[in-house]
């Protein structure tokens, strides 16, 4: 089954794509409908191609994401492979929707998507081994996780160049396991205005979907409507260009669709010299840090 968050006259209604035909359902979001599928009552039709796609989950608990974990990537940064999921997260604000225009900070230089599949809980996880963390898991969608570089490498934890506000695309539908053969192996691609910057496949992860869900599920509670980002492929020559505003991103993973972000210029200042002017003031601040 596919389901999807549409925004209708300014409210989230969760809907069950059927072709061209997203039937509207008595509750409010994706993951609601998967966990009373077959409970609800349609309540009308708009047709799926125009519909408004509001992120599929809209207000998750938790959204963690796993770095180094796709061969083509490890290959790329010729990086070991690790013996653990390297994971970092991401929170709510930090999400938008698979159609919304993406502003562009002003306060980054350098800005790069990552094509990556998510995988949504569907039930509360604990200590679960694989077998039970597959079976927890409700679908599969499409996130970028977009990254200020300039940012995350600031210091040694990437957090800040990760959770920019409304930066990470998230839809537009969810997919059931049943559908995609568990996202075996799936097609992943970002493409900018037509110029492919990423590709691989999500038979290339180091660690499946539910292996990482187990393992976070050691240290931390999920619950439904979670989001896990389960890495980015390896990039193209082309990926060394960062986003600029004008360009149309295209976030894409086989068997369940595109998230498609057209990027504008950040309304908000540019802060950072301020920033500098604030640290220059303050005593025994090494000069490198003010740039």
């Amino acid at each position: 089954m596919r389901f999807a968050t549409l925004r209708i006259d300014g409210t989230l209604t969760a809907a069950r794509i059927e072709g061209d035909r997203a039937v509207l359902l008595d509750a409010e979001h994706a993951v609601e409908a998967y966990l009373r599928r077959g409970r609800l009552k349609e309540t009308g039709e708009v047709d799926a191609g125009s519909a408004h796609y509001a992120r599929v989950s809209p207000s998750p608990a938790h959204i963690l994401c796993a770095g180094l974990n796709h061969r083509g990537h490890l290959e790329e940064l010729k990086r070991p492979a690790p013996t653990f999921p390297t994971l970092f997260a991401k929170f709510a604000s930090t999400l938008t929707g698979p159609r919304d225009v993406i502003a562009l900070p002003r306060v980054s230089d350098h800005i790069d998507g990552e094509a990556e599949l998510a995988v949504v809980v569907g039930r509360r996880l604990r200590r679960a081994d694989v077998r039970e963390a597959r079976e927890g898991i409700a679908g599969y969608t499409v996130a970028n996780d977009m990254s200020l570089r300039d940012w995350q490498h600031r210091t040694t934890e990437a957090l800040q160049g990760k959770v920019f506000d409304r930066s990470t695309p998230l839809g537009p539908v969810l997919v059931t396991p049943e559908e995609l053969d568990d996202a075996r192996d799936l097609a992943v691609t970002f493409t900018v205005d037509g110029e492919e910057r990423q590709c691989g496949r999500t038979s290339e992860l180091l660690f499946g979907p539910a292996e990482l869900l187990a393992y976070c599920s050691t240290f931390l509670t999920l619950e439904p409507g979670d989001v896990l980002l389960t890495g980015a492929p390896g990039r193209t020559s082309a990926a060394d260009t960062p986003l600029t505003p004008g360009r149309t991103l295209v976030t894409a993973v086989e068997g369940i669709g595109a998230a498609i972000n057209p990027t504008t210029a950040d309304p908000l200042p540019d802060t950072r010299d301020l920033w500098r002017e604030h640290l220059a003031r303050r005593p025994g601040t090494p000069a490198d840090e003010t740039r």
